[in-house]
């Protein structure tokens, strides 16, 4: 039985990954999942300098899922390659790193500093704001993330993955900017703005007001959102956003996603991953599927 999967050349086991964001960068869910058994562990988001993220409160459940305005806090590139590359490397399983910035120098850079770094893939949060530009996301504008997505081409040595931003009127759009910009895999959906009021304290329940909204409730958009989008371009895809068991990981991948990301589920069961894993597993053996490839897009044939 065949469960490895290729995006852009780079074999990955299993179709199984992590979330950028809710893993750190794998040490701390270690003692919990042999990462060994992942696909690949997608780190969290790094900048070219420590980011201190937002202020508090910055968490707040809703019904289905979870709000967070963590605001992209990280150690910085210099940390993260002393520090968690060769944490990471002790494990047969493969490397991506989320790469965050204000501009797209700020990017290039850690994009460059990567080049020579063995990490086996490089996934590009274009939802953060762009500085530059009034602070619109760089995935919420086509001619924005085309531009960046070139740019970021030109330095990267690895394939690219541009993670899309689900704020926005046509998926499709922006999936089709980043293919013309040159990305090699598509990851999607990043989290859909939300907002949660504390009736108590009459006040925001988060000090940034809005906040990003994963788990559950968001799965049914997301499940359309790839499949929108695998029938729109030739990109590989990751697909994530509320999946918690090994049936939300099929969803995905019948919809047309090669991968998929396990985000939220980590927080309340960290060996969910692993799960998912063996589900799709025993899933295959159950309906006689020899390979997981068979099952990619399943729903469009």
């Amino acid at each position: 039985m065949n469960t490895k999967v290729n995006l852009a050349g780079v074999e990955l086991k299993n179709p199984v990954m992590t979330a950028s964001g809710t893993f750190g960068s794998g040490a701390e869910y270690s003692e919990f999942v042999d990462l060994s058994r992942l696909g690949a562990v997608v780190t969290k988001g790094v900048a070219n300098v420590p980011w201190p993220g937002n202020p508090t409160p910055r968490i707040a459940e809703t019904h289905g899922g979870m709000l967070n305005a963590i605001g992209l806090q990280n150690p910085g590139i210099d940390v993260f390659c002393k520090r968690d590359i060769p944490f990471l490397k002790k494990y047969d399983t493969k490397i991506i790193v989320n790469v965050c910035g204000k501009s797209t120098e700020d990017y290039c850079e850690v994009v460059e500093r990567l080049a020579d770094e063995p990490v086996d893939l490089l996934e590009i949060n274009v939802s953060c704001p762009n500085v530059k530009e009034g602070g619109i996301a760089f995935g919420q504008d086509p001619k924005a993330l085309e531009a960046i997505t070139r740019e970021v081409k030109k330095y990267a040595k690895q394939p690219i993955i541009m993670k899309l931003s689900p704020n926005v009127t046509d998926i499709t759009v922006m999936a089709k900017a980043a293919e013309a910009g040159g990305a090699d895999i598509l990851s999607l959906i990043n989290t859909l703005t939300g907002m949660k009021i504390d009736i108590y304290r009459r006040t925001f329940a988060i000090a940034n007001k809005t906040g990003g909204m994963s788990g559950p409730a968001v799965k049914p958009v997301a499940v359309r959102m790839v499949n929108q989008v695998a029938n729109a371009v030739k990109l590989p895809i990751i697909g994530m956003g509320g999946i918690a068991t090994y049936e939300d990981a099929l969803e995905f991948i019948m919809a047309g996603a090669t991968a998929v990301s396990i985000g939220t589920a980590n927080f309340y069961n960290p060996t969910t991953t692993v799960e998912v894993v063996e589900g799709i597993e025993n899933y295959m053996r159950k309906y006689g599927f020899n390979d997981i490839n068979d099952l990619v897009g399943i729903v469009n044939r």
